[in-house]
Formats: C-alpha cells, structure tokens, sequence
C-alpha cells in the first residue's frame, strides 16, 4: 500500500479508533499511519499493553496527535479493549488489530453511515486476511437493504460506544479469544444486531507472533464458558458436547491435542466458580443466534419479527 497523506482534524471527530498493541511496533506504525488519514479525521487511542520494543517511544515521536496510554504489566486485549472504550469521547468506537491497516481515507466515514439504522449496534467492516485469500471476509452481499451477521471480529468493527458500555463490555474472564462472540450475543438479547458493512476493506496482516497452543486453549475454554453462561436448555448439553470433540479434532488435527483439552477442562472449572453469573439466551434467541452462524447472514426484515424489544 502507498503511503495514505495525513489529513489535518476539520471538525470534533465522530468517531474513535482503537488499538490496543503489544511488541509489534513496525505493525502498529502501518496501522497508526491508515487511522490518522481518515477522513474526516478520527480520534486515535493506542493502549500499549506492556510493550518492551519501543512501540510507546514510536508513538509519541511519530504520532503526536495519538492519545497514548500504556501500561507498564499486561492485562491481555480484552481488559485494554474495555479500557479503551471507555477512554474514548466520540459515540462510535471503530477498532482494529495493531497488524491492520486501512486500505483508503474513507472506511471509517463509510462504516460510521452505516451504524444509521435504529435496530444496529456494531458493523462489521469487511476485512481481508492478506496471507490467507485476496477476498474480503464479512462482506454484505449485493442488493439493497441491512443484512445481518452474526458477529464481528476484534480486528474489523464499529460499535456505538454507549451500547458497548451499557452492555458491560467484553467479558474480561474470557482473557483471550471469542470475546466478540459473547458480546455480540449480549447485544442480540437486548434487541440490536451486527450489519455487514460495505465500507472498503480492512487488511489485515496476521502476525507470526501468536502462540497457537495459548490460541487454542482460550478457544476451547472460552467456548464451554459460553455455553454454560448464554446456551438455554435442552440445548446446552449438545453445545458442550460440540465442544468438547471439536477440541479434540482440532488438537489431533495439528497434534496439539494438549491445549485444547486443557482448556475444555479449565472451562469448566472456572464456571463453576462463578455459577451465579449464568443468564441464558431465551430458545428462540437461540435458534435465531444458531440460524445466523450456520446461514452467516440473513436480511433484517427477514428477522426482525424474531428480535426483543430493545434494552438500552
């Protein structure tokens, strides 16, 4: 990508993007270069999570006009990703990965339009996995009107801040992996749904810096956490048996079967230390979160008979 021109702030900003960042400074320079060329033009929060490569001295030296908070020890990128949020003052908190980067000046103005629909909470903007496949991954279709996913992913969405803070955020228990799931869910339950945006795409750069053996412990954990605190009856004992052998044909598959497994039984330790916070989806929110999952997106009149009155 050529190199996006700065564009100087015209207005008070309408929309925030965050980045929450460890140790990936050449990374985050890429990203931070995309943010500041939005037009119009953006907040810009970096939360540093611990990072020791210099990534926080880059920041002040090259972007003087990002707000910087960096934290000396490292909570993981849901507890920054909820401090974030609340650090922002615009309505809308846009949010990338610290290996992405805007592909042109007008994706956040693009997604912010789309948040317009009184039923929307979170878009999520198209994104391409550079390493993977030249396609975008949740694109709306063609046509008109709104089409709903059933989630967005940490490195490509817009969430109106108010109903992220009203909803609790992420939940921090979950540490690392499928926060957005959980949330997204939440919002369901409170009436509002994830648009798949049009807007031009997100890139992202996935990095080589990742522990799949943490990766895939968090999955598994985090998956039977949210079967035992969001999956009504009867339909929680099939979802927990889904679990446990995806787990175990993941693991064999990449002959990591010790990560998942591990992560199948901390699930259900740490639920069970915390029993009380079980609040269940109803069995219709159910079937329509599972019809969204399996269909990957459905047109919003085709659902909106099926939605609760809205919560917030």
């Amino acid at each position: 990508m050529g190199t996006l021109p700065r564009v100087p702030p015209t207005r008070q900003p309408g929309a925030s993007v965050v980045i929450t960042t460890k140790n990936r400074r050449a990374d985050l320079e890429r990203a931070l270069r995309s943010a500041v060329a939005q037009v119009p033009a953006v907040e810009v929060i970096v939360v540093d999570d611990g990072s020791a490569d210099g990534s926080a001295e880059m920041v002040r030296d090259r972007f003087p006009g990002v707000r910087l908070e960096r934290f000396e020890h490292s909570a993981g990128y849901i507890v920054r990703r909820n401090q974030a949020a609340e650090m922002a003052t615009t309505p809308v908190i846009v949010s990338i990965d610290d290996d992405a980067e805007f592909s042109s000046s007008d994706t956040v103005a693009q997604t912010v339009a789309e948040l317009g629909h009184p039923r929307v909470g979170a878009v999520a903007i198209p994104h391409i996995d550079v390493h993977r496949s030249p396609s975008p991954v949740l694109q709306m279709p063609p046509g008109d009107g709104v089409h709903v996913g059933p989630s967005y992913v940490g490195t490509a969405h817009a969430v109106t801040r108010s109903l992220f803070l009203d909803l609790g955020g992420y939940r921090e228990e979950l540490v690392h992996q499928a926060e957005e799931h959980d949330f997204c869910a939440r919002m369901l339950a409170a009436g509002w749904v994830v648009r798949l945006g049009r807007a031009d795409p997100i890139r992202h750069y996935e990095s080589p810096a990742r522990d799949r053996g943490r990766q895939m412990f968090y999955w598994r954990r985090n998956d039977v956490l949210f079967a035992w605190h969001q999956v009504p009856l009867p339909y929680l004992v099939g979802r927990l048996a889904k679990a446990v052998i995806h787990g175990v044909v993941v693991g064999a598959r990449e002959r990591q079967l010790g990560p998942p497994l591990r992560g199948l039984w901390q699930g259900q330790v740490d639920f069970l230390r915390n029993m009380g916070s079980r609040a269940p989806m109803s069995r219709r929110l159910y079937r329509l979160d599972r019809a969204l999952r399996q269909r990957r997106q459905l047109p919003l009149e085709a659902i909106e008979g099926e939605l609760p009155a809205q919560r917030t």
